[in-house]
């Protein structure tokens, strides 16, 4: 049976033919019944799908709820911790609050986050990706709240997306790398186990190549989280391995400075001998001795739209579906 979020105590005990107060004791972990009863009510509350209202149990009132559940990938990454305090100030505004997680790019995590965050019955809910399990879309559904899906543009969404598309990033910066006349290019990523965005990226890139009669040299993913010295090493495999590169893709600006730093230490120059370009707008992109070639994303603004879209669907106004933030690519110095 789907979840159904109105199913309370009395339609528990009266399944599993106890007192309502058994099935508070079996849920709260206390003792005093035997495994036999609790495991009979344990059935009836998967059964019925039952979720517990933390909102009324901490405040002894089914008011409307003012809580906005907020899921992104990675708390580590700047570019989602922008994200996040755009959203969270948008909505304080609008008076509202958040309630954060995080998925690291597995749907199963988003799954198990949304049940617990569906116990506190939220008003609305932003989610930082548009891969979800069939249990989470079936919950989705019966919670019946306005849902923005945020980042990676999906042009079917579930009810509200807003975002880019990272396709679209990868493809631009191939096309503007072949400008430039470099032919043999190669492209460090990472969270190989991971269906990511940054999988996107360079699928763009590859395309963008292909059209021009070229392919992909080498390619070095790792199951790492991106990150600086993620991109160093994996920078360190991928010339290794395939030498005589005159560009690099990368998967991120962090993992393309990391690049940068062990290329510079082997004395290759950049971008003399070979050429550099990231993704994202990391601030650490612009301090660098020569401005990383690199696709700037407006992560506050993907993060006040969508909480300001996600309110106004709340509220009932007039909501556009989908709402496309465009990024931008800046040429820098690396290329």
């Amino acid at each position: 049976m789907s979840r159904n979020a109105k199913a309370g105590l009395e339609d528990i005990a009266r399944a599993a033919g106890v007192s309502k107060m058994t099935v508070s004791r079996v849920l709260r972990g206390s003792s005093g019944f035997s495994e036999e009863t609790r495991a009979r009510v344990m059935s009836e509350v998967e059964r019925l799908g039952y979720l517990p209202n933390r909102i009324a149990a901490a405040f002894g009132s089914g008011g409307t709820s003012t809580l906005v559940g907020v899921c992104v990938p990675r708390f580590a990454s700047s570019l989602f911790g922008s994200t996040l305090e755009s959203i969270n100030t948008s909505l304080m505004r609008l008076g509202y609050q958040s309630m954060i997680g995080s998925h690291d790019q597995l749907p199963e995590e988003e799954e198990i986050w949304l049940k617990g965050l569906a116990s506190w019955r939220p008003a609305g809910i932003i989610l930082a990706a548009r891969r979800h399990t069939p249990e989470t879309l079936s919950l989705l559904r019966d919670l019946t709240v306005p849902i923005v899906e945020m980042w990676d543009l999906n042009t079917q969404p579930i009810d509200v997306s807003v975002g880019f598309s990272h396709f679209d990033d990868g493809y631009t910066m191939g096309r503007f790398l072949m400008l430039r006349g470099r032919r043999r290019y190669g492209y460090v990523g990472a969270m190989a186990n991971r269906v990511t965005t940054g999988r996107n990226r360079r699928d763009g890139f590859e395309a963008a190549l292909r059209e021009g009669g070229i392919s992909l040299a080498a390619s070095e993913t790792l199951e790492d989280h991106p990150g600086f010295y993620a991109g160093y090493y994996g920078t360190e495999l991928l010339i290794s391995r395939e030498p005589k590169l005159d560009g690099i893709y990368y998967h991120d600006d962090e993992m393309a400075i990391g690049g940068m730093a062990w290329l510079a230490s082997r004395g290759i120059r950049v971008p003399d001998d070979i050429g550099i370009a990231g993704w994202g707008g990391m601030e650490a992109a612009s301090i660098q001795p020569r401005r990383l070639t690199t696709t700037v994303v407006p992560t506050a603004l993907i993060g006040k739209t969508a909480a300001e879209l996600l309110v106004g669907r709340m509220r009932g106004d007039p909501v556009q579906d989908v709402t496309m933030i465009p990024t931008r690519l800046v040429p820098g110095e690396t290329v």
